[in-house]
C-alpha cells in the first residue's frame, strides 16, 4: 500500500501526519518506508486491511481533509 495525507505543510509535519505514520509503523506489517511525499508498506491482507482502516480513522480525525491510498495485491506466482 501507499499512501499520502493532506493538506501538507512543508516547514512541519501536521498533526495528521504524525499520526497516520505511527499507526502505520506501529502495525504488524512486514515492511514499512516513512518518506517526507508518501508512506509505503507491505503485509498479508488482514494485516494491510487492519492498518488501513486505523490510518483512515485516526488521520481524518487528527485533520487530515484528504488521504490518498493505493492497495496493491500480489499474489503468488502460479507456476
Amino acid at each position: 500500500m501507499e499512501f499520502t495525507t493532506e493538506p501538507f505543510d512543508l516547514d512541519e509535519a501536521p498533526a495528521h501526519a504524525v499520526v497516520a505514520r505511527e499507526v502505520i509503523q506501529a502495525a504488524e506489517l512486514d515492511a514499512v518506508d516513512v518518506g517526507p511525499f508518501g508512506n509505503t508498506a507491505e503485509g498479508g491482507a488482514d494485516e494491510v486491511l487492519t492498518a488501513v482502516d486505523g490510518l483512515l480513522r485516526q488521520a481524518l480525525a487528527s485533520g487530515a481533509t484528504r488521504v490518498s491510498l493505493q492497495v496493491n495485491v500480489i499474489g503468488e506466482d502460479p507456476r
